[in-house]
């Protein structure tokens, strides 16, 4: 029997937007999902009181929103990575990545569950640069540097993915078991390029659904998490080394 999906929100300092997430999340989570689903909030000790807030949510929605507080802030991969092995310790079979500060559309999680779910996927990715995908509210120099890194990373590593930067994904479960996590140490931008290029090398199956990414606000959650870093200095990390998957 299938399991529940796990949709894992890592947050710092989004006590603006995160009741607001976490409602679009459960509505379309709560018809995409009949097998059931859980919302994982993964805070990094925010200092605006997003944590307090998360624990409300999970008091007034007990079953489907949980909380995972870390006190230590170490970025966005080592809280992804948190939040999947909790995931999976909790039964799931498919595991959502999403920026919780809504520049991700919460309606977009049911197209990327359709693809994993019916099995035409391991992995579905939310692509900013497919047809029918992109990016609203940036300028000129930052579409060039997003869409240049993808491209780089994508001649660098030999990968037929169009969009290897980005942040919006749904395994199955069985595939972030598979890809060795605990050996993951890229963080950053390079964090993601990682996660996809261990699916692709083992010949599973990824998809892109195109989505379209808005920059919600400026200096918004991945601004705040990610330290500037190259492609090509992470590529060499990105590769699979003896023993270690």
């Amino acid at each position: 029997m299938t399991g529940p999906a796990w949709l894992v929100l890592p947050t710092f300092n989004e006590a603006e937007n995160l009741e607001t997430v976490v409602a679009a999340a459960r509505r379309v989570l709560g018809e995409a999902a009949p097998e059931g689903f859980r919302v994982l909030v993964v805070d990094d000790d925010s200092p605006d009181g997003t944590g307090a807030i998360a624990d409300e949510l999970a008091a007034a929605h007990p079953g489907e929103v949980e909380v995972l507080h870390r006190a230590v802030r170490e970025g966005l991969g080592p809280a992804y990575l948190a939040g999947f092995e909790r995931a999976l310790s909790g039964g799931a079979s498919y595991v959502f990545e999403m920026d919780a500060d809504l520049s991700h559309d919460p309606a977009d999680l049911a197209r990327l569950l359709a693809p994993v779910r019916d099995g035409d996927a391991d992995l579905a990715l939310g692509s900013r640069y497919v047809p029918g995908g992109g990016v609203a509210d940036w300028g000129a120099i930052r579409r060039i540097v997003s869409r240049g890194g993808s491209w780089y990373a994508r001649r660098t590593l030999g990968l037929p993915v169009h969009d290897l930067t980005g942040g919006f994904k749904c395994f199955r479960a069985a595939v972030l078991r598979e890809i060795d996590l605990p050996s993951v140490r890229s963080r950053g931008y390079a964090f993601q390029v990682e996660l996809t290029y261990r699916t692709i090398v083992r010949g599973l199956r990824v998809v892109e659904v195109p989505i379209v990414f808005r920059d919600i606000r400026p200096g918004a959650l991945k601004a705040r998490h990610r330290r500037a870093e190259s492609i090509q200095g992470e590529r060499q990390r990105a590769r699979p080394r003896p023993g270690h998957g």
